[in-house]
């Protein structure tokens, strides 16, 4: 019966482990190659049965290392069965150390997706952890998802191990794979949406990034509208020598007050180089009250912190344009130099009409909205065949200076009018209850002139720490939490360290309810836990003091732990010059758990005035004349 396994390798200087766990069950099939015990013929036969049935391989990273040992192992069969264990071991370390420098250098692996006869899936690549934005370890996402045991490998893989100390780095291995077993079942919406691509397209997108989901799905549909082979269509780019910006602005952007005129100036001086359209030019604006940034990226603006509440005399709009960067190349017939305009244009186009006749909930208009988005990122990418600087300027400028005439004509025509935030692509602002249809009009006048559409919204409240950082509540009461006051859903590469804290927050600012009451009702641990990771000439350190012994311990590279009345410090020592950074400073003390042990909340030893500290002085910042700061 066919089965598919969830698997690590893990390479020793003179012992190799393989560990399959069965997908559906807790079955395991385990091989050690040591001098001790030679598994390597009950383990290629294993690999050649998985072959035979189709089975597939899940794992972390495993297109990138496991898959490539794999296949060393498969095509020099002959050679390996017939040598001792020791010297196996050795053989694989080798291709294991190549392997990592060749990442390292970042040169191509020696066997490509296609070339690998086992079939994969990597959640790695498929959540695009290899991305530099989003690059996350094992380790890390075993703390972001609370997993019991952040268990780092027990012995240097330089090291020579013992028969005795197998075990030890089988039972690591195993966490390794159970983890991933569970990340794979956090991605079973994404893996299932990947098999339905996979079985419609003929294109193998199980272990696929959003990215190239959306270069490979345009790049077929392309290929079918222009009659151009894919593989063509794969080597096109256009390089260009410059780019100036004054050529590509649109006829209709201009302004009435002389800080954006300035503004609309110092755009059309600009003079765009190779290289430098992921920066290369900024500019601040002043313009009632609020500083706004642009540049060859989105447009970023906010005013001061505060809270900032509608009532019966004044209400908070909030207005985003429709698929803004798709819709502005759409509308404007706006596409890459070097592919056929009228094909790209109307396929762009497709796109989006189609997505809108697709209700959310189908897989199908999850595609097409990555598509839609993916595009314009692809445009600025060398190894995209949609690669060409001057379409990404092109929609990123005009989408900038586009958005802000909508901002200056709202706050120009609408008296006592207070605008609160650019982003992107919406603003929010804070009007009289009687300019609102005033307000209507002059978002109607804007999407005539622009050919674009805006949604719009009204905010009971916006808790504004900057234009990354807020909670919105809509007068109906849902909410929407950004930055450092996201706590549902959060994907699994980024950082929940305390996420008490913004839990409170939100329970504070949206529900009323006061911070600490909030956390003597909350005890779950995890949520007053923190991660830390280091990487390069750094390590970390506990240190304790017990019973008027002075103590100073080793630690791992991924560290989660809590602020506890008692404990020790995390310190980060530079192992050059022996630099020492605390990971809590001033007197706060730490326990680690970086395995979880289950007790009674309250022998956690939880120091509950670190976290209403923190919790308190978000609130100073937001609510300076606040009465509830007595309430700490």
């Amino acid at each position: 019966m066919r089965t598919h396994w969830v698997m690590d390798y893990e390479t020793l200087s003179n012992c190799f482990i393989a560990v399959f766990e069965d997908i559906k069950s807790e079955h395991r099939e385990i091989f050690v190659v040591h001098e001790s015990q030679n598994d390597i013929l009950e383990l290629v036969e294993f690999l050649q049965g998985n072959i035979a049935r189709e089975e597939w391989h899940v794992s972390f990273n495993g297109l990138g290392f496991d898959s490539q040992i794999t296949e060393h192992i498969l095509r020099n069969r002959d050679t390996v069965i017939h040598n001792t264990g020791e010297s196996i071991a050795r053989w694989l370390y080798g291709k294991a150390q190549d392997i990592i420098g060749r990442q390292n250098r970042q040169e191509f692996l020696e066997f490509s997706p296609r070339d690998i006869q086992i079939n994969q899936v990597d959640v790695f690549k498929l959540n695009h952890w290899d991305n530099n934005a989003k690059r996350s370890s094992l380790k890390w996402i075993q703390y972001t998802m609370d997993w019991p045991n952040i268990m780092d490998m027990p012995i240097h893989h330089t090291s020579k191990i013992t028969a005795e100390q197998i075990p030890e780095v089988i039972r690591y291995c195993i966490n390794d794979v159970k983890s991933t077993k569970q990340i794979m079942q956090l991605s079973k919406s994404q893996i299932e949406l990947r098999r339905q691509l996979t079985q419609e397209y003929g294109i193998n997108l199980f272990s696929a990034s959003e990215p190239r989901i959306s270069k490979e799905l345009f790049l077929l549909f392309l290929s079918e509208q222009t009659g151009i082979n894919r593989w063509d269509l794969r080597q096109m780019r256009t390089h260009r020598s410059i780019i100036k910006v004054d050529d590509i602005i649109l006829p209709y952007v201009e302004f009435k007050t002389a800080t954006f005129q300035n503004l609309l100036k110092k755009f059309k001086e600009v003079v765009i180089f190779p290289g430098q359209t992921k920066g290369g030019f900024k500019y601040s604006v002043q313009y009632k009250g609020v500083k706004t940034d642009y540049g060859l990226g989105g447009i970023h603006g906010a005013r001061r912190s505060k809270v900032y509440k509608s009532d019966e005399d004044m209400v908070i709009m909030t207005s985003d344009v429709t698929s803004f960067y798709p819709n502005l190349a759409i509308r404007n017939k706006w596409a890459p130099a070097h592919l056929p305009q009228d094909e790209f244009c109307n396929l762009y186009e497709w796109f989006f009409e189609e997505r809108k006749k697709i209700p959310k909930k189908d897989p199908k208009n999850y595609v097409y909205k990555i598509i839609l988005n993916s595009t314009y990122g692809l445009s600025n990418d060398e190894n995209s065949f949609l690669y060409d600087p001057e379409f990404t300027m092109r929609i990123t400028i005009n989408g900038q200076l586009s958005l802000s005439m909508l901002y200056e004509m709202i706050c120009e025509e609408i008296p006592n009018a207070i605008p609160l935030m650019q982003n992107t692509d919406g603003l929010e602002t804070m009007i009289p209850r009687e300019y609102v249809d005033k307000y209507m009009e002059i978002c109607k006048r804007w999407e005539d002139m622009t050919n674009l559409q805006l949604e719009h919204d009204t905010y009971s409240k916006i808790v504004l720490g900057d234009v990354n950082n807020y909670i919105a509540v809509t007068e109906d009461g849902k909410s929407k939490c950004k930055g450092r006051f996201e706590y549902k859903d959060l994907a699994l590469h980024k950082n929940k360290s305390f996420l008490i804290i913004p839990k409170a927050l939100h329970a504070y600012f949206v529900d009323g309810i006061d911070p600490e009451d909030f956390m003597k009702a909350n005890t779950d641990i995890f949520d007053y836990c923190g991660g830390v990771k280091i990487k390069g000439d750094w390590s970390f350190y506990f240190h304790k003091v017990d019973k008027g012994e002075y103590s100073e311990t080793s630690l791992q590279n991924t560290i989660r732990y809590y602020v506890s009345n008692s404990g020790g410090k995390i310190v980060k020592k530079n192992n050059e010059d022996m630099r020492a950074i605390q990971v809590e400073a001033g007197k706060w003390m730490q326990t680690l758990m970086i395995d979880y042990e289950e007790k009674v909340f309250e022998e956690y030893d939880i120091n509950l005035k670190y976290y209403l500290e923190k919790v308190r002085k978000e609130i100073e910042n937001l609510e300076p004349s606040t009465n509830q700061l007595s309430l700490f």
